[in-house]
Parts: structure tokens; sequence; C-alpha cells
């Protein structure tokens, strides 16, 4: 005979914070609500997850139901269960995130009214998450990486359905983490196999919000050899060096 659970069941759901970078900004890809509630508001792709179905099958059903987008790699994030998060009911979020090296072709489709890219510093995150502090490792701190808040504009802000602010704030600071120990195993990449120091730099600076000294930082990636050249070309000049990072350090 079936076990019969004999307490209220939370309504169990996933969301998938997409990271891209889009003309020296980071971007986050959000869809338009076409339904109750916060019908009009933009939010993380996600929805149910289906009876039967797996977490991770669930949040890459709905990535591409409403986004078009096929082939991320996820990586769960973590659960986000406050009984207060969806107005329709008690409902469990399980997060998921990605970075997208090259930008996909998006369609918005099912419950999506539309599907953009947004920056990331035009979202309204909650205040006690919008100063996010970043703790760099040392080659990077070196550098002068050094705790700063995240850098907001005043006006023209977009402000999230449910929680999502909070789940967006979570997933920036996982990336920054990734920026802190760039040879940590992950599922994603956050740049191309190969590049040049000078757009690994721009990398950086773009998602944490601030300059960085060139000199000093690209001489600590390379004394603690993060990065070591990639495949040598006579041809190309210093400044056009191949680099890759060193997985074997």
């Amino acid at each position: 005979m079936p076990f019969s659970y004999r307490y209220p069941r939370p309504a169990v759901t996933c969301d998938a914070v997409v990271f891209t970078m889009r003309a020296d900004d980071l971007a986050v890809l959000l869809i338009k609500r076409k339904d109750e509630p916060f019908k009009g508001r933009w939010a993380l792709p996600g929805g149910y997850v289906n009876e039967n179905e797996s977490l991770e099958r669930a949040v890459a059903r709905e990535l591409a139901e409403e986004t078009g987008i096929t082939s991320a790699r996820l990586e769960q994030l973590g659960a986000f269960g406050d009984p207060g998060r969806d107005p329709r009911g008690h409902t469990i979020t399980v997060a998921y995130m990605t970075f997208l090296v090259a930008e996909p072709k998006i369609t918005a489709g099912d419950d999506a009214a539309a599907v953009e890219w947004h920056s990331f510093r035009r979202l309204a995150l909650d205040e006690a998450v919008a100063t996010i502090r970043l703790a760099p490792a040392p080659a990077v701190r070196r550098a002068g990486g050094v705790r700063r808040p995240v850098k907001r504009p005043s006006s023209g802000m977009i402000h999230l359905a449910f929680d999502h602010a909070k789940i967006v704030a979570r997933a920036y600071r996982r990336l920054c983490e990734l920026l802190d120990d760039p040879l940590r195993d992950r599922t994603f990449n956050l740049l191309p196999s190969r590049f040049t120091l000078a757009e690994l730099q721009r990398f950086y600076e773009v998602v944490l919000g601030r300059a960085l000294p060139p000199r000093s930082f690209r001489n600590r990636l390379l004394e603690h050899r993060l990065v070591v050249p990639a495949a040598a070309s006579p041809a190309r000049k210093p400044a056009e060096q191949l680099y890759r990072w060193n997985r074997q350090r």
C-alpha cells in the first residue's frame, strides 16, 4: 500500500539566473510575466516542478520553454523557502545559475510575455543585499581588488517579482567567488578557453564594477601562475599573447 503523507506540502519550483557579458556590461536574462501574480513584472525564468520530474530536468525545461535556451550548463545555487515569498501559497524554489560566454538567441514562450537581457546594475536589489562585500583571493586583492560596494544608478531601476532580487544577489556573490578562485571546479565557463590578459582584466572589471591597476593585476596573475601562455604564436605581439587557466597549478 502506498505511503500517504499526512502533512501539507509546499509547492516546488525552479528558477534560473543566467549571466552573460554584453558590450562591457554584466547582463541578466529576465522574462516579463504574462500572468498573475506580478503580471507585467520582470522575473527570472522558471516554474513548477512536475510530478516525477528531477530538479535539473525541470529547470532546463522551464528555461527552454520561456527563453528558447536549450544548451546552458546550470549549477545549483540554493533553495529559497520563505513562506511569504509567493502570494499563491507556500512555495519553495530551487535556484540555478550559469554564465554564457556566447550570447544565444532568445525567444519568449510559454507564460513569458517577453524575454530580454538587462544590466545587472539596473536591478533593484534589497538594501540588505545591494552592497555585496567581496573578499578576493590574494592574487586579485594585492592587485587592487579590495572590498567595495556594488555601484548602482540612482534611477531607472528594475524591481523583480517574488524574491528574485535575493536570488540574483546570491548568484552574483557566487560569480564573485568564482573570480576569487578561478581554478575552482564549476559546471560552466566564465571565459573562452583562451584569452588575452587585457580581456581577462576587462572581464574582472565589468563584473566587479570598478577599474583595476593593469600592471599589478596582470603581474600578480602571472606570479601566482593562475594563467599560463597558451600555444606560442611567433607572429603575435606581447599584448596579443593568448593565455589559459593553469589547471595543473
